[in-house]
């Protein structure tokens, strides 16, 4: 049996082909009643759209990058799951690139892999420099995640030095004043430890308590091995912290475990909160305090810039008047929340009496 074409289905519903295609690609100015008669000729005739053939038309191969460090690490695989969810409603498909932290693969997926074959770029850089993304001529449309490395790119994240300063300010809440950074990195750089370090200092600032350097415990890799052995070292040439921020929550289940090791009780003797809200915390013994940031969002708003940006990059369909206008570069920051559990809450941060979530904004900038 023949594959069902538009002029089949403009046929069966009544209406012209121009119709048929208007509805297909979500044309405002469709009445109700039109839409549903097309979308019921569609679903009896069992009408597929030709995405490849649609994308071809527009100089598009309908294919977008998602580019992360580390596919292993959990944030950035439950990240993934919500970019090809948003990606697949905007009939896009995504392909995904670990570039392991190294400079040249970052540079690489910059330029689009030195091909046609993707779209656009939504890329989470650490090695990066904002040299690097000045010179961009023929590079694809690109969204960037994690800390802003120059102003002139779409960018989206979380404030993170606001997000770590509230929740040093939830350990010193419950009285914890030895507070250890776990991943914490006291230079002028621009990635996220960085900012999430200043947060954590400006929190001791405001509670007037002075800064020790010795507090931060630098890690190779924000991995639950590095967060065990940070800690771990710590504790062996005596350190007595009552309290670990922890810069992603797999350094905060690696030093769980390190803690148990020594004997010490969470939260009694030390709370612990960690960054990201993966699903491994909702389910370690004790359960983790951490900062949640709303990935969903984050994953909705970069698909939502990059396709606007493909947009602009190929011009408008005749059929899509919402790309009109090259828009000016966005700085979009994503509402966070902490999320209190049994690691600093105790009893209260058990499932029969918590969660407790706190925190969190949602603003434009630029």
């Amino acid at each position: 049996m023949a594959r069902p074409r538009i002029k089949d289905v403009a046929r069966h519903a009544g209406v012209s082909e121009k119709t048929v295609s208007n509805v297909i690609n979500d044309y405002v100015h469709v009445s109700e009643r039109t839409r549903r008669v097309v979308q019921e000729a569609i679903d009896h005739l069992g009408y597929k759209v030709n995405l490849a053939g649609r994308h071809l038309r527009r100089g598009r191969t309908g294919i977008i990058a998602l580019v992360v460090p580390e596919l292993d690490v959990p944030y950035f695989a439950e990240l993934a799951r919500h970019v090809i969810r948003e990606a697949e409603q905007r009939s896009l498909t995504v392909l995904i690139h670990q570039t392991g932290a190294d400079r040249d693969h970052e540079l690489a997926a910059l330029a689009g892999f030195g091909s046609t074959f993707v779209d656009g770029v939504i890329l989470s850089p650490l090695a990066l420099t904002a040299d690097d993304l000045r010179d961009r001529a023929g590079a694809p449309p690109t969204v960037l995640l994690g800390e802003l490395l120059e102003e002139g790119a779409d960018h989206v994240a979380i404030d993170n030095e606001r997000a770590a300063r509230e929740a040093t300010e939830h350990l010193l809440g419950l009285g914890r004043r030895a507070i250890l950074a776990v991943g914490g990195r006291d230079d002028a750089g621009l990635g996220t430890a960085e900012a999430r370090t200043r947060g954590y200092r400006a929190a001791l600032a405001a509670a007037g308590l002075a800064f020790d350097p010795a507090a931060l415990l630098p890690v190779p890799s924000f991995r639950m091995p590095d967060g065990a052995e940070a800690v771990d070292r710590v504790l062996r040439a005596g350190a007595r912290p009552d309290a670990l921020l922890c810069l992603n929550d797999q350094l905060a289940l690696g030093a769980l475990r390190t803690l148990h090791e020594h004997g010490l009780r969470v939260p009694e003797d030390v709370a612990v909160i960690g960054f990201d809200d993966v699903e491994g915390g909702r389910f370690s013994v004790p359960t983790l305090s951490t900062v949640s940031p709303d990935k969903a969002a984050v994953a909705r708003i970069a698909v939502d810039l990059l396709r606007r940006r493909m947009d602009e990059a190929a011009g408008p369909a005749p059929e899509d008047s919402a790309a009109a206008g090259v828009r000016s570069p966005q700085d979009l920051v994503v509402a966070h929340r902490l999320v209190l559990r049994e690691s600093t809450e105790g009893a209260a941060g058990r499932p029969g009496g918590g969660p407790r979530a706190a925190g969190g904004r949602s603003t434009t900038r630029g």
